[in-house]
């Protein structure tokens, strides 16, 4: 049997108080987790918030009263000759409609789009009102791209006076 000659424990061991460099790992190691608990919270709300989620014309109208006052993000294909543009006012009425062809129709106060009138469809950002229309805080237009539809065929007659 092998005798291992080591040095006793000292007794007063347990009285020392814990090191410097043991608390600044701990406080460290919590500082790191707090800010990623942080960055996690961040990253769902913003999810939450910027989600690709939008509703139908018919999911809206389905929805009744409760969606009055509520901000929500609706989907549609803009109507055509449903435009209303009144630039004393500042004011873009318009309708859009899903597949079902139910309509809803849009109140936007803000400068008229400079490709509304190429748009094909809508996603518009806003809320409920009461009567029954929609006013838009955002809008995001889709229109088709250039490379992909027909050219414009625009006829234009001269005239001598």
């Amino acid at each position: 049997m092998q005798d291992i000659n080591s040095a006793p424990i000292p007794s007063n061991l347990a009285d020392r108080p814990a090191s410097r460099l043991n608390m600044k790992f701990v406080a460290g190691g919590l500082l790191i987790m707090l800010f990623v608990g942080y960055l996690a919270v961040q990253m769902v709300q913003a999810t939450m918030s910027t989600g690709a989620y939008y509703l139908t014309v018919a999911e809206v109208h389905s929805r009744g009263a409760e969606a009055y006052g509520q901000r929500i993000r609706v989907s549609g294909d803009v109507v055509e000759g449903s435009e209303d543009w009144n630039a004393r006012e500042i004011t873009l009425k318009f309708s859009i409609a899903d597949e079902s062809g139910e309509q809803l129709p849009i109140v936007f106060y803000g400068p008229r789009p400079d490709n509304f009138q190429r748009a094909a469809s809508a996603i518009i950002e806003g809320e409920m009102l009461p009567d029954g229309s929609f006013q838009a805080e955002t809008l995001l237009l889709k229109c088709p791209s250039r490379y992909e539809e027909e050219p414009e065929e625009i006829y234009v007659e001269a005239q001598r006076g």
